[in-house]
C-alpha cells in the first residue's frame, strides 16, 4: 500500500460522521445471547404453550363436554370394561380407568403440577437465598451451625419424610408443598453461600464497610445483585425437578389425593392397564416428559447466556472454525500435508542462505 492510500484512507476515517457507542448491561448481553440460543427459544415456546394448555382445562372440558370428574361407565368403556382409545366416542385421548376423559385430567393435572412446581420453587429460592446470604456473610459459628443444617437436610431421605407425613396426617397438596420445598431450598442455600463467601473479600464490600453501610445493606444491596445470575439458573432447574419430585409422591399414593387430577397419580392408575390402553400411560409421561425437558433446556440456556465461556459455546466455536476450514480447502487452500512439505522447503531454503560465503576469503 502506498503512502498516498494511506492518506486518503486517513481522510476518509477523520471525514465519516461520529458513531454513538451504545452501552449494554449484563442482562441486555444475556438476553441478546438467549434470543440467539434456537433451542432455548423453542424452550420458552414450548412452556408457553404447556402453560396456555393448562390454563385452558375448564375450556377444554367445556368444548368436549366432559367435566373433569364426571365417570362417563357407558361409553367411556368398551365391552371388556377396559378404556375406550383415542377419537372413539368424543374422547380426544381416550378414557382412563372408569369412563373419565383423559385429555381433561391431564389438562387439569397440568395445573397442579405447574403450580407446585413454581410456587415450591418461589419458597425455597427466598429461603436458600436468604439463609445461605447469612450464613456467607456472618461466616464462623453462624456459618458452621448453618451448614451442617444444610447438609442435615440434604441428606435426609425424603420418601421417608413424605411417608411419615402422609400418615400422621392425610395426603394432600399442602404437605407436598411443604415436602418439597423443605428439600429443595439446601440446594441453594450451599450455593448462594459458596458464592457470599467470596464475595464478601471483594474491595467494593470493604468500601461499604468503611462507609458505614450495615450488614443487611451490604447482603441484600450490594451482595445479591450479584448473585441473581446463579440464582436464576438454579430456579429454572428446579422447577422440573419440582414437578418431578410431585409426580413422583402422587405416583406412590402419598402426593395429591383422589379425585384430583395429577400426572402422577393418572399414571399410577394406568400402571394396571398399559398393556390394553397404551394411550392412558403415553399421553400423560408424554406431557410429563415435555415439561420437564422444556424446562432443563431453558435453564441450560439461561446458563450458557449469562456465562459465555461454556462447554456449548466452546463447541459450536470449534465446530464453526472447522467449517471455516473446510471451505479454505475446498477454495484451494493447502491441506495439511502440502503445508509440512512447504515448510520443510522453506528451512532448507533458509539453512542455505545462512551459508558463510568462503570463496571470496584470503586464506
Amino acid at each position: 500500500m502506498s503512502v498516498t492510500e494511506v492518506q486518503f484512507q486517513a481522510a476518509r476515517v477523520e471525514d465519516a460522521p461520529a458513531i454513538a457507542i451504545q452501552g449494554r448491561s449484563q442482562w441486555q448481553l444475556t438476553w441478546r445471547r438467549l434470543r440467539s440460543d434456537k433451542v432455548a427459544v423453542g424452550s420458552i415456546v414450548v412452556i408457553f404453550l404447556v402453560i396456555i394448555f393448562a390454563l385452558a382445562a375448564p375450556l377444554i372440558a367445556h368444548l368436549t363436554g366432559h367435566p373433569v370428574n364426571t365417570a362417563y361407565t357407558g361409553i367411556g368403556e368398551n365391552a371388556s370394561g377396559n378404556p375406550v382409545g383415542p377419537g372413539v366416542h368424543g374422547f380426544p385421548l381416550g378414557t382412563d380407568q372408569i369412563g373419565r376423559d383423559l385429555l381433561v385430567r391431564i389438562a387439569y393435572g397440568a395445573r397442579i403440577s405447574l403450580f407446585v412446581g413454581l410456587l415450591t420453587t418461589a419458597l425455597a429460592t427466598i429461603a436458600g437465598v436468604s439463609l445461605g446470604l447469612v450464613a456467607g456473610y456472618f461466616g464462623g459459628v453462624v456459618d458452621a451451625i448453618l451448614a451442617r443444617f444444610f447438609d442435615a437436610a440434604l441428606a435426609f431421605p425424603f420418601i421417608i419424610l413424605a411417608l411419615a407425613l402422609a400418615s400422621v396426617f392425610s395426603p394432600s397438596l399442602a404437605i407436598v408443598i411443604g415436602v418439597i420445598t423443605f428439600f429443595s431450598w439446601a440446594g441453594i442455600s450451599r450455593i448462594v453461600r459458596g458464592q457470599t463467601l467470596s464475595l464478601k473479600e471483594k474491595e467494593y464490600i470493604e468500601a461499604a464497610k468503611s462507609l458505614g453501610a450495615g450488614p443487611m445493606r451490604i447482603m441484600f444491596i450490594d451482595i445479591l445483585p450479584n448473585l441473581l445470575g446463579p440464582v436464576l439458573v438454579l430456579s429454572t432447574l428446579y422447577i422440573p425437578a419440582a414437578v418431578t419430585f410431585e409426580a413422583t409422591l402422587s405416583f406412590l399414593g402419598i402426593g395429591i389425593p383422589e379425585p384430583a387430577p395429577s400426572w402422577g397419580n393418572i399414571l399410577s392408575e394406568a400402571q394396571q392397564f398399559y398393556h390394553v390402553a397404551w394411550w392412558y400411560v403415553v399421553f400423560p409421561a408424554a406431557a410429563l416428559l415435555i415439561t420437564t425437558l422444556a424446562f432443563n433446556l431453558l435453564g441450560d440456556g439461561i446458563r450458557d447466556a449469562i456465562d459465555p465461556r461454556t462447554e456449548r459455546i466452546f463447541a459450536g466455536g470449534k465446530a464453526s472454525r472447522g467449517k471455516r476450514g473446510r471451505r479454505r480447502n475446498k477454495d484451494g487452500g493447502l491441506s495439511l500435508d502440502q503445508a509440512i512439505v512447504v515448510g520443510q522447503q522453506g528451512d532448507q531454503t533458509l539453512d542455505i542462505s545462512r551459508q558463510p560465503d568462503v570463496g571470496g576469503l584470503d586464506i
